[in-house]
């Protein structure tokens, strides 16, 4: 089976079992776990931020952030097509009593300057306010396009202005910074936090980093025991995140191989392809006749997994897990399957 549905299917090479097996360990939630701190320390650095905080998934940082950036029933900003908005099971709300105010990124994902002027609300004695814009890089829903520092940094600002804080999902923002060849930073410090996850193209097993603020951060590591997030002896977790800090420079071989794969599809008969600016493949297979998970069930059984975004799209996302030779053969039994 060659597994394209997504890179959280990669699994730990020998470098990081190895880490994990001899990681020194403590209790993290007393602070001692010295794999877990350094990790932490290595993660701020990398993002240009003052301090991290190591958390289980992207979802748990995103919502982390949410909690400790606002006040129970203020706005988030958050466009409508975003993690976020589309698969955290209404979190805002259901942990920490926010509303969200969806806004139209358009093809690129992120809102203008002009939405957020318009859309944000002040507080007033019937509002509660906007307080908090939340932001994404790449856009997962939108075919992992990356989004240039400029746009970031004219939202952000639009934001600051009206001093409401600006969170970053930057679950795959590694991937975004080796596409436009920039610095991860030229990014993230348009941001007051950010979270980037190790457990998708960098390849750990488990594990994402949650930055911004020591203070910021403070509140944070109370916020993530609260949501049940204080792990003991995770430096076993830990080992292997350092490790994926490691391989940032070879996201730009899983983008070689996305460009490979779609234009591999678009000489297949009925496929039309988004250009991926990343390691993700977006396919509109209308012209097949087919709805999309019709269409993932039979390569499915062509032995290749891949995943319907709508009920027109097709999701492909390559993987440190995959070779030249896999997307290859890959396009050969997708040609097949949707030729029979």
């Amino acid at each position: 089976m060659i597994d394209l549905r997504s890179d959280t299917v990669t699994k730990p090479d020998e470098r990081m079992r190895e880490a994990a097996r001899t990681a020194a360990v403590g209790d993290d939630v007393y602070g001692e776990d010295p794999t877990v701190n350094d990790l932490e320390r290595r993660g701020a650095d990398a993002v240009g931020k003052e301090a991290a905080v190591f958390v289980p998934t992207g979802t748990m940082g995103n919502q982390i952030a949410a909690h400790v950036h606002t006040d129970p029933g203020q706005e988030v900003l958050a466009e409508r097509e975003s993690h976020v908005v589309r698969y955290e099971l209404a979190g805002f709300a259901q942990h920490s009593s926010l509303q969200v105010r969806m806004l139209d990124g358009g093809d690129r994902g992120v809102p203008t300057p002009d939405q957020i002027s318009t859309e944000y609300v002040e507080e007033d004695l019937h509002r509660p306010g906007t307080g908090l814009l939340c932001l994404e890089n790449t856009h997962n829903a939108k075919g992992g396009i990356a989004i240039a520092p400029e746009q970031i940094e004219a939202a952000a600002e639009a934001a600051r202005n009206r001093d409401v804080p600006v969170h970053l999902d930057g679950a795959r923002v590694f991937n975004a910074a080796v596409a436009l060849d920039v610095p991860v930073t030229a990014i993230t410090d348009h941001v007051d936090s950010v979270m980037c996850c190790l457990s998708k193209g960098l390849g750990a097993p488990v594990g994402s980093m949650l930055a911004g603020s020591e203070e910021f951060v403070e509140r944070a590591r109370r916020v993530r025991k609260l949501f049940g997030g204080g792990m003991r002896q995770v430096g076993i977790l830990a080992g292997p995140g350092r490790r994926a800090l490691e391989n940032v420079d070879d996201l730009a071989t899983d983008h070689d191989h996305a460009r490979l794969l779609a234009d591999g599809l678009s000489d297949i008969d009925g496929l039309e392809v988004q250009e991926p600016e990343t390691n993700i493949v977006c396919v509109d297979v209308t012209g097949t006749g087919l709805e999309a998970e019709a269409v993932v069930d039979r390569l499915e059984a062509a032995d290749v997994n891949t995943g319907a975004i709508d009920s027109r799209t097709v999701r492909c996302c390559t993987h440190r897990d995959l070779e030249r030779g896999d997307i290859e053969t890959a396009l050969e039994r997708i040609e097949t399957a949707l030729a029979g």
